[in-house]
């Protein structure tokens, strides 16, 4: 980055201020001079703000700290405990009954229950592939994975796996679309009768679950099913490898899968500077416009990538129909704890990041708000939802609500245009989260619990309280299971049900989707709408668990229950009961934190990837974030704090881990090892994440990763 440009008193980066100026305003019906004076006028008049909101965490924190000190020693009073965090306005008072008033939402979040994809918007090809993740095949996804119990065999076609893929999927349409006296898996023909499905002359058990067919309806191509308000497509081919061998020439099953995808600019990049900045809003752009592709190899063949076309189909009364073939976007912006040198204020300060997302990705949102006629949208609503992560209690979504009006007074939008996404990942918004809502009760269009920076932030508020369980009981303790059905019931009893997501995290584990099935069903059955995979393929799989549970009724029904768990368990400290560890279990839990940290931190730094798979200690490929390093870092930090490990310790099980780390990555021609010199900018990260890990602002890696990155980047 050289130079600067100067913008109503702002210095911004060159490749910025021409991405804005050439690429993201025309079009946008937005005028360049407004645009940057309002733009200006945000990010000068709203910093004191934000920093003062940032000056009350510490502050809280601090207090946090000394409450624990002094009562070091001593049992924990959770009576007092709780009236403390009142006194200091960490709890802050219930306001009473508050309805969310959130209009113009689109069905995907309003109606629909399924998976939700993360990506990084800084891979187009990944941002693509979720956006067109909306379908996949049922039978690439049970035939490529362990769904079925095992992996399939190395060579080419396996036709024995492929039978137990096809009777493994008649199973399932079995189960959502039952024939009348008859079963899928003898169908032997399919056909549109009057406006109905046929299957060898018999009726579906509940016929309007039939959505529409392509081609003639005495054979057609394609037919259309829906139950629970997901798609399932049929694809009839004969001539096709495997609908030559089915009686009815079924060929395939396409499951509706991803119907909304959360493009992020936050957690799963690695963004430092200007440049970094402009692809991530590069790309973004290319998904409002619709414009964005992607080239790249597969199979020694090139191939090009774009934005998936709607499907078109003739629905039972004879009417031509179309069905979204993407799935709905979201942007999640980045919090308001950093800043950027992508842009500087008047003082020489660098602007807060959180706002310069939150104004542009919403002017680039302009783009798809302003298309006409036949133009594919992203919301056919006229909304932007913009998720809003790492907020700590009702101030800080307030001030998020206020910043987003600013910016559609800016870009001339309907006030209330920009939705917004609470993320319930923070400790502070956990215990006032109803109150969180209210702050925004005209955005409101998702919530969620993160269980990774929750657990994160949880270490990190309680820091002085004493040693922590080890990660796998610190799942265990009652403190998890008020957080995820509080979340709940909360957004059902402030009016989410039907206007709004109430979504549950990441499924971490892409290679063993087996166990997924086995364990994610308990989303939809908690009464959550919508739940986050790491993968296409996984979305696909996991649609199967909202075939199975209706979410709209779990959701009537806990509606009725009123709360599950009071503020009080969720307040219960997941500490050490005991500290019997072996010398043996110590070292495990240090080495499985360590080789975590690690292996994530060393493609961040040098090679600027966010999220990845990284193999663990046992070489299981985990998908990794911040959030997840956040968790081992603190709690690293936490023991060393409170002598279950001394430094010595911890730098030689750093030392060794970097080695398997460096093994792991033998193969990657990018990769610079870290061992034997242990010198690099990576190498020094990890530490610092560990041994200044109690510094962080609330725990979070983003200043030291920042940091390290930026230094990488000028070497």
């Amino acid at each position: 980055m050289t130079g600067r440009v100067e913008r109503d008193g702002l210095q911004v980066a060159p490749e910025l201020a021409e991405f804005l100026e050439q690429r993201a305003l025309p079009g946008t019906g937005v005028d360049k001079a407004r645009f940057w004076a309002g733009f200006s006028a945000l990010l000068h008049e709203a910093a004191p703000e934000n920093r003062a909101l940032l000056d009350r965490r510490e502050e809280i924190q601090g207090r946090i700290d000394a409450w624990h000190i002094a009562r070091r020693g001593q049992p924990h009073d959770p009576d007092a405990y709780q009236a403390f965090l009142e006194e200091i306005g960490y709890i802050v008072p219930d306001g009473g009954n508050v309805a969310v008033e959130t209009s113009y939402i689109d069905r995907e979040i309003a109606e629909v229950a399924g998976p939700q994809l993360v990506v990084p918007v800084t891979n187009a090809r990944f941002a693509l592939n979720a956006a067109n993740a909306r379908w996949g095949s049922l039978y690439d996804a049970f035939y490529g994975t362990d769904a079925i119990g095992s992996l399939p065999p190395d060579g080419g076609f396996d036709q024995g796996r492929g039978a137990r893929v096809v009777a493994r999927a008649r199973v399932f349409l079995d189960q959502a679309f039952p024939i009348a006296g008859a079963s899928h898996a003898e169908a032997g023909r399919y056909h549109v009768e009057k406006g109905a499905l046929r299957i060898d002359g018999a009726p579906l058990v509940s016929p309007g679950k039939f959505a529409g067919y392509m081609g003639d309806p005495e054979a057609p191509e394609r037919v259309l099913l829906v139950n629970h308000g997901l798609h399932v497509e049929l694809v009839f081919d004969s001539a096709h490898p495997i609908g030559s061998r089915d009686r009815a020439g079924l060929a395939d099953i396409r499951m509706e899968a991803a119907v909304s995808a959360i493009m992020d600019c936050e957690d799963s990049v690695a963004c430092v500077d200007a440049a970094d900045k402009v692809q991530a809003y590069g790309n973004w752009l290319g998904l409002m416009k619709g414009d964005l592709e992607e080239r790249f190899e597969k199979g020694g063949r090139m191939m090009t990538r774009r934005l998936a076309g709607d499907l078109e189909y003739t629905a039972p009364d004879g009417r031509p129909m179309q069905v979204n073939a993407r799935a709905l976007m979201l942007v999640r912006n980045v919090g308001h704890l950093m800043t950027n040198k992508a842009i500087l204020l008047r003082d020489g300060s660098e602007a807060f990041e959180g706002l310069m997302d939150g104004m542009i990705t919403t002017l680039i949102a302009c783009h798809d708000l302003r298309k006409t006629g036949d133009e594919a949208r992203n919301s056919a609503a006229g909304s932007v939802y913009v998720v809003k992560p790492k907020m700590h209690g009702p101030d800080e979504v307030g001030f998020a609500d206020a910043c987003f009006s600013r910016v559609e007074a800016v870009l001339g939008l309907e006030r209330y245009t920009v939705k917004l996404g609470i993320m319930d990942e923070e400790r502070r918004t956990s215990v006032n989260l109803k109150e969180c809502i209210r702050a925004a009760k005209h955005r409101v269009a998702f919530i969620n619990t993160g269980f990774l920076d929750r657990t994160g932030d949880e270490i990190h508020t309680s820091m002085e309280a004493g040693p922590f369980s080890r990660k796998d009981f610190i799942k265990q303790k009652p403190w998890i299971e008020a957080y995820e059905s509080r979340n709940v019931d909360i957004g059902l009893e402030c009016g989410l049900r039907g206007r709004a997501q109430i979504g549950k995290g990441m499924w971490a584990m892409p290679d063993k989707m087996a166990a997924m099935l086995e364990a994610k069903i308990g989303h939809p059955r908690a009464g959550a709408n919508c739940a986050w995979v790491p993968s296409p393929t996984a979305a696909v799989l996991h649609s199967l668990h909202y075939h199975q549970v209706d979410v709209a009724d779990v959701q009537a029904r806990l509606a009725k229950g009123g709360l599950r768990a009071p503020v009080s368990a969720l307040l219960d400290i997941p500490l050490a009961a005991r500290r019997r560890w072996s010398e043996a279990q110590i070292l495990r839990e240090l080495e499985n934190n360590a080789q975590g940290i690690l292996g994530y931190v060393v493609r961040w730094i040098d090679q600027g990837v966010g999220c990845s798979k990284v193999p663990d200690i046992h070489d299981v490929g985990l998908m990794e974030d911040r959030a997840t390093c956040r968790i081992s870092a603190q709690h690293m930090a936490n023991w060393l704090h409170h002598g279950v490990a001394d430094e010595a310790q911890v730098m030689e099980v750093m030392r060794r881990m970097a080695e398997v780390v460096d093994g792991q990555n033998a193969g990657d021609p990018a990769y610079t090892p870290m061992a034997p010199g242990f010198n690099g900018l990576a190498f020094a990260a990890a530490c610092d994440l560990v041994f200044k890990g109690r510094d962080q602002p609330s725990g979070y890696t983003e200043p030291v990763l920042h940091a390290r990155r930026l230094e990488w980047k000028a070497e």
